[in-house]
Parts: structure tokens; C-alpha cells; sequence
């Protein structure tokens, strides 16, 4: 098994180096804002290149598949070759494909890169969680991490809208993929000195390559049906197909797991024994799938009903962007004395208060302080409040090496609910719009969908009240059961048995 270190709760000695976390946050950023950044870029690209208007849609949609459907895969792959080298590979095929990006010459090119692009981020997003989990011990300083790891994704969604304008506007569409070059080259240096280096501590395990090639054919079928839904219509045979084939690999790929002895994903993980890490990825599943939708009917009102420019649109979002950093850090500074489970439940009300807000005030006559300003802050405190828990109870009596797998698993979840939800509320909102396409009907459509992401919200907050289990201490975990003989045994902790490992509860 490769390692990077031993498991922080049980050398509490061990310190992280200066340059960890800044490089893991700047994963986290990267991430995030490729997923955005090119949005209002996307007329322009289309226009230079000679982009067919059904074609344009796949620069982000490459993305999204190649990046939701290789995630469980790159979460693996941090466990099996090792965290830095994960790490020191998804930079250079993230950086790679964004210069490939930036130097476009055809349709065919740009939407290529984009795809190899989001393979790139499927190694980098899991394996920035696992470096957090494994190198800051439970309490304060893993607290904070995960605080800052959460700004961090929420910034770069937030900072790519507004920075895909600016940067259009004033110096062109190819500077949104070209900037992230310097960027990544400074993260690998940083990362030479920041990333501890992988080490072997046993006997290597197989990668479960038929569980590989079942998950990452199912979610990607599983994302692009979501994405087809929005073109198509829930009733078109393409998109029903689709789904339909994603589901029976999704199902294969549950059966193949139950039986293999090395599995990508350890089913275990979802039982009981492990309540919060359920739990976690639950909430991580309901809360993106309303938080992505609103967000990009946000961004839809300020243009097409308030009548924002790109830059303008873009600059509106700075309330979302300071209301998640203070809710992240009231997450920091509470979380040890609150608990997750109250945490989660209370940001997810929140934000579910922001979302309904909106609902009641976006209107073809609104204001940015009327309609805007209040909803933005009350809604993304709420998210921000949620980051630290869910990190934590994604990750909460993990083994070390299987940190990777769990951080895999949480970013699938995020990331599938965000197109479910994308794909849904935008089926509501043209319902709810219908043949209208004035700014009253347009507001009408966007206010549906942002009640059923308040909706989504509430269900996050309940279905974590029920399923999190019993709150235990946040920072110190239990210790495994002793023997008469004072040996430890990890017969309490379920499905460790099996391996000997003793795993903390940590609620």
C-alpha cells in the first residue's frame, strides 16, 4: 500500500509543511473555476472557432463528463500509486490541456482539451480531501483546512463567472484556459516542497480495473443523460436510453463491488458503521444538486431579465463569495463544541431560506438590493457553514488508505447532484416559463426553480438529521474495544473486522 503518512491522530507530532495547504487549495480553486469560467465565454469562443450552435454546449459539457465520470477512479488511484504523485500528474494533464485549450484551432480541439481537461481534475479534486484528512489531525487545524478548502471550491465557482467576463471582455476568450497555465506551474513547484512523498508501507494493491471501467462508463452515460435532458426533453428516446444503460452499468458496477476483495469502492463505507460517511455524501448529493441550479439561475436573471453585462453579473456574485467565507468560519470555530450533524442540518435550512428567498423576490422589475443582495448572503452563509462538517463526516473512521476512495466518492456525489439538479430545475423553469419569453415570463421560470432548490436544501437537512446517527465528539475519537487480554480489536467498528484496522467513529 502506498502512503503518505501515517494517520495524523495517531502521530500527533506530525506537522504539515508550509506549502500544503496553499497547493491544496489551489486544487480546489482550479477546479471549480474551470467549471465556470468558461460559461460567458462560450459566444465568443463559438463566433472565433465556427462553433455549430448545438456543438457549443460541449466545451462545458466535455468537462462535466470526463470530470464526473473519472472522480471515483482518480480517488483510487491516489490510495494505490500514492497521493503526491496522483497529484504531480492531474497538475500536468490539467495544465497540458489548458494550454491545448488556449491554442484552439477547430471546434474538435477546444472540446478535446476541455475533456482532458476534466480527466485532469478528476485526479486532482479527490486526492486534495484525502491530503487534508490524512495530514491535519481531528480537532482545530483539520477544522480549519476543510473551512478553507470549502471557500476555496465555492470562490472558484463564484470567481470564474465574474473573471470569465473580465477577462473576455478585455483581453479575449483564449486568456480563460491560458491562465490557468502559470498557475499550475507554480502549484507543482510549491507541491515539491509542500506534498509529503509517497511511501510504501505493504504489499501494493490491484487496481479493481473492472469496477474502473463499470463506474466511469456509468457515471459519464449517467452525466450526459442528465445533459441530454436539457435539450431533449426527460421523454426523448436518447435521453431515456441513456439513463437507462447508466443504470444497468451503475448496478453491475454495485454487484462487482460486493464481491471483490480489493474494490474501487468499499461498500462498507455506505453501511452502518459508517452513518456520518452516508450521511455526508447524502447531503453532498441534495445540497449541489439546489446550490449548481441556483447559482446558474442567478447568473441567468442578472443577464437576461435585470440586464446585467458579463462583468457586472459577475461582480454580483461578490456577496455570494463573502457570505461563504463567513459561514465557513463560524463552521471552523463551532464545529468542534456544535458537531456535524447540527452544522449540516443548520446550513442547509439556511441556504434552503436564502434559495426561498430568492423565490419570492426574483421578478422582471427586481433590484440588485431588492432581489439580490439580501437573498445572496443569507443563502451562501448557510452553504459556507456547511463545508467543514461535510468534509468531515465524508472522511469520519476512514483508514488512511482509504482516503482517497472516500474523498472519490463525496466529489462523485457533489458532482452528480449538481447535473441532476442543473438538469431538473431547468425542466421547471420552462414549465414554468412556457411559451413566454419576456423578462415576467422569464423571472416566473427562474423563481420555480429557485423554490424547488429550496426544497432540495430542506431534504438535505432532514435526510441528515435521520440518517447521521447519534452525535459523538468531534475531535477525539473512540478507541477501539480492548480484549481481556488488553489487546485492541476493532470488533465495534463493522466491517474492519476483516482487516484488522482499527478506524475511529468520529460522529
Amino acid at each position: 500500500m502506498v502512503n503518505v503518512n501515517p494517520n495524523p491522530s495517531r502521530n500527533p507530532d506530525a506537522q504539515p509543511g508550509r506549502w500544503l495547504l496553499p497547493v491544496l487549495l489551489t486544487v480546489q480553486f482550479l477546479v471549480s473555476l474551470d467549471m465556470s469560467v468558461v460559461n460567458i465565454a462560450l459566444p465568443d469562443m463559438g463566433d472565433d472557432l465556427g462553433f455549430a450552435p448545438d456543438a457549443l454546449l460541449w466545451v462545458v459539457n466535455a468537462y462535466a463528463l470526463a470530470f464526473g465520470g473519472l472522480l471515483m477512479l482518480g480517488g483510487r488511484l491516489a490510495d494505490l500509486v500514492g497521493r503526491r504523485r496522483t497529484l504531480t500528474w492531474g497538475f500536468a494533464v490539467f495544465g497540458a490541456a489548458s494550454l491545448a485549450g488556449g491554442l484552439a484551432l477547430a471546434p474538435g480541439q477546444l472540446i478535446a482539451a476541455r475533456a482532458v481537461q476534466g480527466a485532469g481534475a478528476a485526479a486532482l479534486a479527490p486526492v486534495a480531501l484525502a491530503l487534508i484528512t490524512v495530514n491535519y489531525a481531528a480537532g482545530p487545524a483539520r477544522s480549519r483546512a476543510l473551512g478553507l478548502w470549502g471557500v476555496s471550491g465555492a470562490l472558484g465557482g463564484a470567481v470564474g463567472i465574474m473573471a470569465g467576463g473580465l477577462l473576455t471582455d478585455w483581453v479575449g476568450w483564449r486568456s480563460v484556459m491560458l491562465i490557468n497555465v502559470p498557475v499550475v506551474l507554480a502549484a507543482l513547484l510549491a507541491s515539491r516542497r509542500g506534498i509529503p512523498a509517497d511511501r510504501r508501507t505493504g504489499p501494493a494493491p490491484r487496481l479493481d480495473i473492472t469496477g474502473a471501467l463499470l463506474v466511469t462508463a456509468g457515471t459519464t452515460l449517467l452525466v450526459l443523460g442528465l445533459v441530454r435532458t436539457e435539450t431533449a426533453g426527460w421523454g426523448s428516446g436518447a435521453a431515456l436510453g441513456t439513463l437507462g444503460a447508466a443504470a444497468v452499468l451503475l448496478a453491475a458496477f454495485v454487484a462487482v463491488e460486493a464481491r471483490k476483495r480489493e474494490p474501487l469502492l468499499r461498500l462498507g463505507l455506505l453501511g452502518t458503521a459508517h452513518r456520518p460517511v452516508l450521511s455526508a455524501n447524502v447531503f453532498a448529493l441534495l445540497m449541489s444538486s439546489g446550490q449548481f441550479a441556483a447559482f446558474y439561475f442567478t447568473s441567468l436573471y442578472l443577464q437576461q431579465v435585470m440586464g446585467y453585462g458579463p462583468t457586472a453579473a459577475g461582480a454580483a456574485f461578490l456577496p455570494f463569495c463573502a457570505g461563504i467565507v463567513a459561514g465557513s468560519t463560524v463552521a471552523t470555530r463551532t464545529v468542534g463544541r456544535l458537531g456535524q450533524r447540527t452544522l449540516l442540518v443548520a446550513g442547509g435550512l439556511l441556504g434552503a431560506a436564502g434559495f426561498g428567498w430568492f423565490a419570492l423576490t426574483v421578478e422582471a422589475g427586481g433590484t440588485f438590493l431588492g432581489s439580490i443582495l439580501g437573498p445572496s448572503l443569507v443563502a451562501s452563509v448557510g452553504i459556507g457553514l456547511c463545508f467543514v462538517p461535510l468534509g468531515t463526516a465524508a472522511t469520519s473512521g476512514v483508514a488512511p488508505e482509504e482516503t482517497g476512495m472516500a474523498s472519490g466518492l463525496l466529489n462523485s456525489s457533489r458532482q452528480l447532484g449538481g447535473s441532476l439538479g442543473l438538469a431538473v430545475l431547468v425542466t421547471v423553469a420552462a414549465s414554468a416559463t412556457g411559451q413566454g419569453r419576456g423578462r415576467g415570463a422569464l423571472a416566473e421560470g427562474y423563481a420555480a426553480a429557485f423554490a424547488v432548490s429550496a426544497g432540495l436544501l430542506v431534504a438535505a437537512a432532514l435526510a441528515t438529521a435521520a440518517l447521521h446517527g447519534p452525535r459523538t465528539s468531534p475531535i477525539a475519537p473512540l478507541r477501539p474495544a480492548k480484549t481481556p487480554t488488553g489487546e485492541e480489536t476493532s470488533k465495534n467498528f463493522g466491517d474492519d473486522v476483516e482487516t484488522g484496522v482499527s478506524r475511529s467513529t468520529q460522529g
